[in-house]
């Protein structure tokens, strides 16, 4: 971990006091307890077994949340892909990070990634201490519910093609930053797929 860097601490202080201003004395606070991180590309910031005690705020970069999953005919194991998040987004594995259990998901970098985090006891501190911080945390928190919603029944709802259509028009930039196999998990389907969406051969 490394000392605040002063640009893009305030970078991070002005995205978060967007959603509803931040006191001197909670920002003050948070520089206290927020630490400052690079990680390489294909880094691991999680693994399965290990406990997530960290919320990470991307100042920049990608990381994607993902499991494993072995079919139990051909013994197979695949990589299902759950989240993509990047610059101005939080990422945590929700059931560890909140149960206190280990996890079973991956938490890894696909970019080269510079990242503020926080401990989990330091955070419950500060949301306990200052109350405008809870409204800030519940802003986001309803923020990523809906998108999940959003990718949970889509893949219920929809065809593979429309599936692509949909997060094409909500998210355009993530299908050009996210490699085609791990989009292809994300959206449950193959590669082969994806490149056939993209080629116009299914629609």
């Amino acid at each position: 971990m490394s000392p605040l860097p002063q640009h893009a601490a305030q970078a991070m202080f002005a995205h978060l006091g967007a959603v509803y201003p931040m006191t001197p004395g909670l920002v003050s606070d948070l520089k206290e307890v927020v630490e400052f991180s690079t990680a390489k590309r294909l880094e691991y910031l999680l693994k399965p077994g290990q406990v997530c005690d960290r919320l990470y705020y991307i100042h920049k970069g990608l990381l994607r949340c993902f499991y494993e999953l072995t079919d139990e005919e051909t013994g197979q194991t695949k990589e299902v892909s759950t989240w993509f998040m990047r610059e101005r987004d939080t990422c945590v594995s929700v059931e560890s990070y909140y149960l206190g259990e280990p996890s079973y998901e991956y938490i890894q970098t696909l970019e080269h990634s510079e990242l503020f985090s926080i401990k989990r006891e330091y955070l419950e501190a500060i949301f306990l201490k200052h109350l405008e911080f809870n409204y800030i945390g519940r802003v986001l928190t309803i923020k990523y519910l809906v998108d999940w919603v959003r990718q949970i029944n889509g893949i219920r709802k929809l065809k593979v093609a429309e599936r692509y259509e949909a997060l094409r028009s909500r998210d355009p930039e993530l299908l050009q930053r996210v490699p085609q196999k791990y989009l292809a998990s994300f959206l449950d389907t193959t590669p082969e797929t994806i490149a056939r969406i993209r080629s116009g051969a299914i629609n």
